[in-house]
């Protein structure tokens, strides 16, 4: 008795990425603020920021509150527009401690 094998092709699924992906950003973002978790304080500065994703701010609340729980100060330098109002959707105004958006 032999064991019967069904050969079908697995459906296609195409995936349509935004123009701005960001996540080579991310993964260069992601080893700097784990660098940054052994020093006694970093700045951030996001004065810069013309684009940012919910995964972006996810990762930088995560940091925030790991290096305050480990005891390290975080502050920012400044932050765009687009940065500010992409946290205040997201409700993360607080979590990240953000200041007053700095105009491009």
């Amino acid at each position: 008795m032999g064991s019967k094998r069904e050969h079908s092709a697995p459906a296609a699924v195409e995936i349509g990425l935004p123009a701005d992906c960001r996540m080579a950003a991310q993964a260069a973002l992601l080893a700097e603020l784990l660098g940054a978790l052994d020093a006694p304080a970093t700045q951030l500065d996001g004065s810069a920021v013309e684009r940012v994703d919910t995964a972006a701010l996810q990762l930088l609340t995560l940091f925030r509150r790991e290096a305050l729980s480990r005891g390290c100060a975080v502050s920012w330098r400044g932050a765009s527009t687009t940065l500010c109002e992409a946290a205040e959707t997201l409700g993360l105004i607080k979590a990240l401690d953000l200041p007053a958006a700095v105009p491009a």
